[in-house]
């Protein structure tokens, strides 16, 4: 049986008063949580979390990872960071670091890698636009995204990585998939894993990203491939959050 999961994407949002509010009202809701919960907060604030969560039940992640270890290469974050404040989640591939910087399936898969190695678990994000959902291209889209990673690790990682199937048109526009869209999707990611390590592919965690909300969570998270959530602007209110985590028990 999986455990289900369920992470916060702070997105560009934060600041240290208020994390720490939230941050304590989260870690306070928790007590007698089944699900596993982290949040995912921006990189300057992954040493607020450290100090406040360490020891805590609530981990604590990046939002995403350069695939270089050191060097010339202003503003990104390397994974020996990330190791420095103990994160044990990074996103990656995320559907906004796709379009707003151009992320190819290639530079997730080596983003992938690089937290492996390090002993991160990656989140990796993927998702069909609301254009190819109509044009019929959600299975192709979905495949080649993931295919990409699969090619770029070995059979015995698989165990290790977490998914997150966020349908790009339902991500901040208030549109949510219905639980069986979703599910049929996360069953072909499964089915896919299954080809690389069928053994494995049954462990895997795979997270619905789409708008997934205290009053639609309970439904999504019944279906059977459908393992927590990847949660935006629900994981930046405590309650709304928690409410979810509890859904998810």
């Amino acid at each position: 049986m999986r455990r289900k999961l369920v992470v916060g994407n702070w997105k560009m949002n934060g600041s240290l008063a208020a994390n720490a509010a939230l941050l304590s009202e989260v870690v306070a809701g928790l007590a007698g949580a089944k699900a596993a919960s982290a949040v995912c907060v921006p990189a300057p604030y992954l040493a607020q979390c450290q100090a406040q969560l360490a020891g805590s039940a609530l981990g604590w992640g990046a939002q995403d990872v350069s695939s270089h270890a050191s060097g010339a290469y202003t503003g990104e974050v390397s994974v020996s960071m990330l190791q420095d404040f103990a994160c044990s989640h990074v996103i990656i591939g995320h559907s906004e670091r796709r379009a707003y910087h151009g992320e190819t399936d290639a530079q997730v898969a080596a983003k992938t890698v690089v937290a492996l190695a390090a002993g991160i678990t990656p989140i990796v994000c993927i998702g069909e636009t609301l254009a190819q959902r109509e044009a019929g291209q959600t299975g192709a889209v979905v495949a080649e995204q993931l295919g990409a990673v699969l090619d770029a690790i070995g059979a015995d990682d698989i165990a290790k990585i977490v998914l997150a199937y966020e349908p790009v048109w339902a991500i901040g526009t208030g549109k949510t998939a219905t639980p069986q869209m979703a599910q049929d999707v996360h069953q072909v990611l499964r089915e896919q894993l299954a080809t690389k390590n069928a053994a494995a592919a049954g462990g895997v965690q795979i997270l619905y990203g789409g708008s997934m909300k205290p009053d639609n969570a309970k439904e999504l998270l019944a279906m059977p491939d459908i393992d927590g959530g990847l949660i935006g602007g629900a994981a930046l209110k405590a309650g709304d959050f928690l409410a979810i985590i509890r859904a998810a028990d």
